[in-house]
């Protein structure tokens, strides 16, 4: 049972799709995490929506409604449209706003919109039916990227046509859904923004292994990205930096990766921060917003 002085954190999970392994193993993580590093003022509760779509808290199955007399605070790792039923409870929740939702749901019409501000995305092609359908759209190197779902999805690089038949060839056997994309070649960069810390309304964690130009470009691109797609509290971003073709942006995340020895670890240690300051500030952002959209 929670004590007085701890908020109780629900850590939404599951839902049907081909993320649900996935998103088990996220809100695990965080549940571990919050667990582990911020017992004394959190306590995480486990809400997990099974194959089903049926709720269950704490293991015991459970009206959405009744939510509202147990938890102060939800976080999102399901998809992102139970979001919508957390809203409609007023409970203060943590996950993609509606505008991010509808913008990152359409992969294409997300390429249009940030080819605005000068970022690239790969080209792609979904389910394509063999090789030469690919390679008549571009050419090598190719990322085959599967769309099947899982804790651990499989990816793999290409750089010949044999390769790339043989990736799609198996990836087929196994009945798996796959994105195949172009493969940039250039500096790859990953950059952690979070919203209103430290004094800045987008804080933006220094990026590595970039010269002084470079990093300067990515830190305003970032901000930029933050802004637009209305992220509230904090975002994971991946770029490659092309000499010729310019700088492209390759993921886009949500939720912040915090296992021992990720690259947010590194990169808040490279700012005299640890995770947990990062976890912390996003739980009390969101406990205290008047609008509880993000």
């Amino acid at each position: 049972m929670p004590t007085d002085t701890q908020k109780r954190i629900g850590i939404l999970r599951g839902g049907a799709g081909r993320h649900y392994e996935s998103s088990l193993k996220k809100g695990g993580d965080i549940i571990s995490y919050i667990h582990e590093n911020l017992a004394d003022k959190y306590k995480p509760l486990d809400i997990l929506i099974d194959k089903d779509h049926i709720w269950h808290f704490n293991g015991v199955p459970v009206n959405p409604g009744d939510l509202v007399h147990k938890v102060d605070l939800t976080w999102n790792l399901s998809h992102p449209s139970f979001s919508n039923i957390i809203e409609s409870l007023s409970i203060p929740h943590i996950g993609p706003g509606n505008f991010s939702r509808s913008l990152m749901s359409d992969r294409n019409i997300f390429k249009e919109y940030i080819k605005n501000i000068g970022v690239h995305m790969p080209r792609h092609i979904v389910s394509p039916k063999n090789a030469q359908e690919v390679f008549e759209i571009f050419g090598a190197g190719w990322i085959v990227k599967s769309l099947t779902g899982g804790a651990a999805p499989d990816i793999r690089l290409a750089q010949t046509f044999g390769e790339l038949a043989q990736a799609i060839e198996d990836k087929a056997n196994l009945g798996e859904s796959i994105m195949v994309e172009e493969f940039i070649v250039g500096k790859s960069s990953v950059v952690h923004s979070v919203e209103n810390f430290r004094d800045e309304a987008v804080y933006v964690l220094p990026p590595d292994n970039l010269s002084t130009i470079d990093k300067e470009k990515i830190i305003i691109i970032t901000k930029i990205l933050h802004k637009h797609l209305n992220v509230k509290h904090y975002l994971k971003l991946d770029f490659t930096l092309n000499p010729k073709r310019g700088v492209f942006l390759t993921s886009v995340e949500f939720v912040p990766d915090l296992r021992i020895g990720s690259h947010l670890e590194k990169s808040c240690e490279s700012v005299g921060a640890k995770m947990h300051h990062i976890v912390e500030h996003i739980l009390e952002s969101t406990l205290s917003m008047t609008h509880h959209q993000i």
